[in-house]
């Protein structure tokens, strides 16, 4: 279980609306960048702020950044995190209708092509010695690759109930 599990039930509203990504992405990430004082541009730059920051306050900011989101989507409209979250599931779902119905074999050749990628880039890494002027582009292209095969995997086997269940239990220690 990780950061982006825990997140979620702990912090709703920022993460249902970082994970639909586009404007209501925007304004959970200006949200938390003006909260923590760092920028966050991404869901995995909260996960970096949780795990290398030092502030004694990080969880009451964090906390604050919630309900201040949670203030300015029930102003547009969103009044719960539920509503974001089956706007996003609604979403993935009409995704995979469109692949079965129109029998679009892209979405898994794409699969099998960064899947390929990822392990193959994973072990030259792992194989080979790496020039210093390649570490940087190498390391960044292996995080993106990284990011999207967790994408395709959860698009094609979801998440697991245990996983949401311990992500909840940790969620509610977190905000007591």
């Amino acid at each position: 279980m990780g950061f982006k599990d825990v997140i979620k039930t702990a912090f709703p509203f920022i993460s249902a609306a970082a994970t639909m990504g586009g404007p209501l992405g925007v304004l959970a990430a200006n949200t938390l960048s003006a909260k923590l004082g760092v920028t966050v541009s991404k869901p995995e730059d909260i996960e970096n702020v949780l795990t290398t920051s030092k502030d004694p306050e990080l969880l009451a900011k964090l906390k604050e950044a919630e309900q201040d989101f949670q203030l300015k989507m029930t102003q547009l409209g969103f009044d719960n995190a539920e509503k974001l979250e089956s706007i996003a599931a609604s979403d993935r779902a009409s995704a995979r209708a469109r692949e079965i119905a129109v029998r679009d074999r892209l979405p898994m050749i794409m699969a099998i092509a960064v899947t390929a990628g990822f392990f193959t880039l994973l072990g030259m890494l792992i194989f080979h010695a790496i020039p210093d002027a390649s570490k940087e582009v190498l390391f960044t292209m292996t995080g993106v690759l990284g990011t999207a095969w967790a994408s395709i995997v959860s698009y094609y086997f979801g998440s697991s109930s245990g996983s949401s269940k311990k992500s909840d239990q940790i969620a509610q220690t977190l905000t007591k």
